[in-house]
């Protein structure tokens, strides 16, 4: 984020802030959170701050198989871009 004459932001500033966003939903959306958070409840009305994340875990558990391939080619990705950018081949474009 730091270019020669000033803050910006480039191609690369964000590749690796998508990483960490594909990366987390593959975490937050797996099936053993969704059972440590509502896993012990039998109903869930009871426990609405628990059910409201339950459901947030669940939308995140549908594409649960996607974000496990698209975090995995992403991570792939992330090191081939910084290891060009680092070797030359490839110039970090700036957008702002």
């Amino acid at each position: 984020m730091h270019f020669g004459n000033g803050f910006g932001i480039g191609v690369g500033s964000l590749v690796l802030l998508i990483n960490p966003i594909l990366l987390g939903c593959y975490t937050f959306g797996c099936h053993s959170l969704r059972h440590l958070i509502g896993g012990r409840l039998d109903q869930m009305s009871k426990a609405p701050a628990r059910a409201a994340c339950y459901d947030c875990v669940t939308s995140l558990n549908k594409r649960h198989m996607l974000f496990a391939w698209l975090s995995l080619f992403w991570v792939g990705f992330s090191d081939l871009y910084v290891r060009m950018c680092s070797m030359g081949i490839w110039n970090d474009l700036r957008i702002i």
